[in-house]
């Protein structure tokens, strides 16, 4: 019965998104964002009919939820995550702590990071593209991010790090939890391509502070996790050079989202840890083409990701109704 629900959430959703109002950006972000690269299979950056960003009316039947709590969308004191915040920091230490107890399974192909692990490819097929495309470098060689600084914020247990490093990049991986960076040590320490990584236990605000730059910066699965989101896009601009790359993924708002990514995700199937996700503090395309604009940023490109439940697998689509990727430029000051 709860699997009933939760498929006729799915549908729910996309009968909404065909009909339901959108968020309307200021014409200038409409102008940039429609003029934006597409990927090279011709993917649309941008999904027309992405379902509606509003919240379930009523909890799922049969499902003891927690209810989406508005008061933590996070931004600024008023709730406004397109605000930048005077905090030095936009750790959240409750997520923090949710993530250190369970650090010792980052590598765990079956555990809680399993569908980061069956995501993984896709997310580095996109990087390797956006990067090379921007970088002018040949995506089918060896070693096609050879020589790029990388910083990968929120790294965890390293397992995007690594594979970059094996790409050619010099690679930073820095995470507020400092028993991922324990676990990510010792597991790059098995290989010499990746026992150059470079781990520290930091935030993107501290590295800023710091002035490092690096060519590229990766934060993936990140910011809804943060307790400021403008503030830490604006971090993630500081740390790269002019004209450098910044690539974020992160999980759209939606009904569809709440159903796939909690109801289905957490209570379900059982694939994260209950409470691994707050529906509220999800952003939309359109609330992280602003954010990032506003942190001088320019979205370039942006699709997403797909699960295919049949395969097991994950693909790039124009679908970016659940879990979605930017690739930005960072603009001359």
């Amino acid at each position: 019965m709860a699997l009933r629900w939760c498929l006729r959430g799915l549908a729910l959703g996309r009968a909404i998104g065909s009909s339901s109002s959108r968020l309307q950006l200021q014409q200038s972000t409409n102008n940039a964002l429609f003029s934006a690269r597409s990927l090279p299979q011709a993917l649309q950056w941008w999904r027309s009919r992405a379902d509606a960003p509003l919240p379930p009316s009523s909890p799922l039947p049969l499902i003891h939820l927690p209810p989406p709590d508005e008061s933590k969308h996070r931004g600024s004191a008023e709730g406004d995550p397109l605000t930048f915040s005077a905090f030095s920091s936009s750790v959240d230490e409750v997520e923090v702590a949710k993530f250190a107890a369970i650090a010792d399974t980052w590598w765990d192909s079956d555990g809680p990071f399993k569908p980061l692990h069956s995501m993984n490819p896709t997310r580095l097929s996109f990087i390797r593209s956006a990067l090379c495309r921007h970088f002018g470098r040949d995506p089918n060689c060896a070693k096609p991010l050879e020589g790029l600084k990388i910083v990968d914020v929120g790294c965890g247990g390293g397992i995007l790090s690594e594979p970059l490093a094996r790409m050619g990049a010099v690679v930073t991986g820095i995470d507020a939890v400092e028993k991922n960076i324990k676990i990510a040590n010792l597991h790059a320490e098995l290989d010499p391509v990746t026992s150059s990584i470079e781990y520290r236990c930091a935030t993107a605000e501290k590295m800023a502070e710091e002035q490092q730059t690096f060519d590229a910066v990766i934060s993936l699965e990140v910011i809804e996790h943060v307790s400021d989101p403008a503030g830490f896009c604006k971090s993630l601009g500081d740390l790269a050079v002019p004209d450098g790359a910044i690539v974020i993924s992160t999980i759209n708002r939606t009904i569809r989202s709440y159903a796939v990514t909690i109801v289905a995700a957490e209570y379900i199937l059982g694939w994260l840890p209950k409470g691994t996700h707050q529906w509220s503090s999800f952003v939309t395309p359109e609330e992280l083409v602003l954010i990032m604009q506003r942190a001088s940023i320019s979205v370039q490109e942006m699709a997403g990701f797909v699960y295919n439940p049949l395969t097991g697998e994950w693909s790039l689509s124009d679908d970016t109704s659940v879990n979605y990727v930017a690739c930005g430029i960072k603009r001359n000051p």
